[in-house]
């Protein structure tokens, strides 16, 4: 009987020893963005000139509330308008017809080279312009409607329409950029296929456009949330109007914009939470289009951490051995 060879342990002599990459500027520019962040709301909290019992007063105000449901209010229905138009407008640009073309060229133009500003202010004060808005029949005496401008286009109405106008020229060309981006031989193989044109639209098309439509057209949303504040220009009662004749009453000025402020984030950060899903939901299949949440960005961090810390361990080992 032949003594069996016992099992050697392998040599360690050629391994490879991986050591983990060093940023020790990591945790320098954490520990000065953290000193930075406590100095500003040390600053900030034991600020004499702040009043935070105004703040808490009429963060819950009946008026402040009232404006931002109307601020939310104007936000969707331009929004919602813009949209619609915007794909009209685009798919005028992209006809091949010279004239629908040229009236959506002018369109953007128009609306993209002038200021918000001007154009609430133009709408807020049309019945300047236009007395009277009358439909009949040009050059004759025939009138089938006509109505006072003033009774028919309100604050409100007039903001909402020189929002919805202007956001329809940005939006266009997001539109017209994402169904751009996707490639021609797309309609054509569905073509081939048999597929009708607006069923290879809905089913091929726009799925693949939304990943490029998606986050511009998120970021034109918060930019209308924000815009509605512009419409105090003509007494529209929405949040920003409410809280500036709120601090004329009261005095409280820089108070009443700090309320405004924490609205205006909180609407902006609810808003944000659908754009992400449909970002996700619009960049399946594709790694680099998913956006990441923190969470998942901390999951990310923490997993790393924890893979830093079985690899020193194995190397420990490795060294006993």
């Amino acid at each position: 009987m032949t003594k069996a060879a016992t099992p050697q342990a392998p040599s360690r002599e050629f391994d490879n020893v991986v050591h983990s990459l060093r940023r020790p500027w990591r945790w320098v520019s954490t520990v000065v963005i953290v000193f930075l962040l406590v100095a500003f709301v040390q600053a900030i909290a034991t600020n004499k000139n702040i009043d935070f019992a105004t703040i808490g007063e009429f963060m819950f105000h009946p008026r402040i509330l009232s404006g931002v449901r109307l601020t939310l209010i104007i936000t969707i229905i331009a929004m919602f308008a813009a949209a619609l138009l915007a794909v009209l407008i685009a798919a005028m640009r992209m006809s091949g017809n010279p004239v629908l073309v040229a009236v959506a060229a002018v369109y953007v133009w128009a609306f993209r080279g002038t200021p918000l500003l001007v154009q609430i202010v133009i709408w807020g004060y049309f019945g300047l312009i236009f007395e009277k808005i009358t439909i009949g029949i040009p050059f004759t005496d025939i009138v089938f409607w006509q109505e006072d401008t003033n009774k028919l286009l309100t604050a409100l109405v007039a903001g909402i329409i020189a929002l919805t106008l202007n956001e329809a020229a940005y939006s266009s060309e997001i539109v017209r950029s994402g169904m751009l981006s996707v490639d021609e031989g797309q309609q054509e193989a569905a073509a081939s296929l048999g597929m009708s044109p607006s069923y290879c639209f809905r089913r091929i098309l726009l799925p693949q456009a939304m990943r490029v439509i998606i986050p511009p057209m998120g970021n034109q949303l918060i930019s209308m949330i924000k815009n509605t504040s512009l419409l105090s220009l003509i007494a529209v009662l929405e949040l920003y109007t409410q809280a500036t004749q709120i601090s004329a009453q009261n005095l409280r000025q820089v108070e009443l914009l700090i309320v405004v402020s924490i609205w205006y984030l909180a609407i902006v950060s609810v808003l944000s939470v659908p754009q992400h899903y449909l970002e996700r939901h619009f960049g399946r299949g594709s790694s680099r289009n998913q956006p990441q949440s923190l969470m998942a960005k901390a999951k990310e961090y923490t997993g790393s951490i924890q893979v830093q810390r079985a690899r020193k361990k194995q190397r420990k080992e490795q060294r006993n051995a």
